[in-house]
């Protein structure tokens, strides 16, 4: 059986383990995969993905309230199976030793990609499927086994995975474990040989800590407040349609959403009227709208709403952009306008938390070095997204912030280039994957030495220490 949880039955640590055991004592027993098995598993993906398409966009759309299914197939199918075939079309080359320079005569060294072994993945709601089968493809090509434990925030789309992980694949390449937080917990703590969680910070920490317990390494992917520096060259119009296409993608809802905007305090009129401008053509509607993404559940939707009550409370002038007028306090639609904040100050929590929501703060400053020192005081995040046509200013930003990624002249489409490594830095994360990079993450990179005939780099170690050493030492302790 390769669901665990089915059915809301509870879910024990015994459990988990077991099926640990067995994958691990699969991959004891059959040795490394072969290129043409880790080809067939991408290949097995793949095809659950797009054969089952339309019902993994309804149960996301279930899940939220409503989401457009365009969104879900462009992101999550789409961005899935792009990870998928880039790793199937590369996995022989990536798998080739890398051949280093012989540090001795006559010797031989290189770096053998070798898998780790099982890894434990523990993917978020926000995009339920690219960011569980984005790592999968990853931990495929490296010749690794998995276990998935999905958020339990979307349950329909997290059972739906589970049913067709359990047709594809085999109880000892892919398991997958239904439940609650508890069960997330107990998940985490398994002895894996990597463990790869996309979500926040705060729980990340508690990750770590019990992946210490077994010296497991992590891969975190998590968040933070990725900020859109707008330079005076910038093409204001091009920066807002750039920007709020990301803020309103899933209403918002994304880890690599832009949080806050700084920009020149001379534009931040035409920036409020282009954003209006914006919105009425791309949502003339938002309750009844299918493109328009609902919050995911009635606490986010409340915290989301606090986030403004907080704000207002505090001075921050509220402008909704809401074309029609609509009437959006409607618990169980859960829509959000978008909504751009004025006059905020840092001690709001809409300048303090990750807002992951269609609410974006707008910050002014009147010299360009501001904008770097503001975010420079902050954690790192995520993202940075630099609109302009100042070289000069660019550089600044890229070797005076450090950020995960930095996207020049637009928002988040790094995350689409498999050859770039997605992840961040500091409080946004540790580790990356995707291509090569996520090939490598979930590797072992084995130093391999093959010595010569004649020994020549042990020679010079064994006693009695005579004229070859002192010959050696000379040279090697000379400046």
């Amino acid at each position: 059986m390769s669901i665990i949880g089915k059915d809301g039955a509870p879910v024990s640590a015994a459990q988990i383990q077991a099926a640990l055991q067995r994958l691990k004592e699969a991959h004891l027993t059959e040795g490394p995969s072969s290129a043409e098995q880790r080809i067939d598993r991408l290949d097995r993906a793949i095809a659950l993905l797009l054969d089952n398409r339309q019902a993994i966009a309804e149960a996301i759309s279930a899940d939220f309230g409503n989401r457009s299914h365009e969104q879900t197939l462009l992101s999550d199918i789409g961005g899935s199976v792009a990870s998928l075939k880039h790793c199937k079309a590369h996995l022989r080359d990536w798998m080739r030793a890398d051949t280093r320079p012989a540090p001795f005569p006559g010797t031989e060294a290189r770096v053998e990609y070798q898998p780790l072994g099982v890894v434990g993945v523990v993917s978020p709601w926000n995009f339920p499927i690219v960011l569980a089968f984005g790592p999968l493809a990853s931990i495929f090509a490296a010749g690794n086994r998995a276990m998935l434990k999905p958020s339990e925030l979307t349950p329909r789309t997290s059972a739906l995975i589970a049913e067709l992980v359990a047709r594809h694949f085999a109880e000892t390449e892919l398991v997958t474990v239904l439940g609650d937080a508890q069960v997330g917990a107990t998940f985490s703590a398994q002895p894996f040989d990597h463990l790869i969680f996309t979500g926040s910070t705060s729980v990340a920490r508690h990750i770590m800590r019990v992946a210490a317990d077994n010296l497991v390494p992590v891969t975190l992917e998590l968040g933070g407040k990725s900020p859109v520096l707008v330079s005076r060259s910038a093409d204001l119009r091009t920066v807002v349609e750039r920007v709020l296409t990301v803020k309103t993608f899933n209403a918002g809802q994304i880890c690599l959403a832009p949080d806050y905007v700084l920009l020149p305090e001379e534009r931040l009129s035409a920036f409020v009227e282009e954003a209006r401008r914006f919105v009425a053509q791309a949502y003339p509607r938002l309750g009844d709208n299918p493109d328009y993404t609902s919050i995911v559940n009635p606490r986010n939707f409340d915290r989301l709403h606090g986030y403004l009550a907080d704000a207002r409370g505090k001075g921050a002038a509220v402008l909704e952009l809401n074309p029609a007028g609509e009437d959006l306090g409607d618990r169980m639609r859960r829509k959000i306008a978008p909504t751009l904040l004025l006059d905020v100050r840092d001690d709001m929590q809409v300048l303090q938390e990750e807002i992951f929501g269609p609410l974006l703060p707008l910050k002014t400053y009147r010299d360009f070095g501001e904008a770097i020192d503001y975010v420079n005081a902050r954690p790192r995040p995520l993202a940075a997204y630099y609109f302009g046509e100042d070289a000069a200013e660019r550089q600044r930003v890229l070797e005076r912030t450090t950020s995960g990624a930095l996207v020049v002249n637009d928002a988040m489409t790094h995350v689409l280039a498999e050859d770039l490594p997605f992840g961040g830095v500091g409080h946004s994360g540790m580790g990356a994957y995707h291509g090569i990079d996520g090939f490598r993450t979930f590797s072992h990179a084995k130093a391999v030495l093959v010595q010569s005939p004649g020994g020549e780099a042990n020679l010079p170690m064994r006693a009695p220490y005579g004229e070859m050493i002192h010959g050696l030492l000379d040279h090697l302790l000379t400046p």
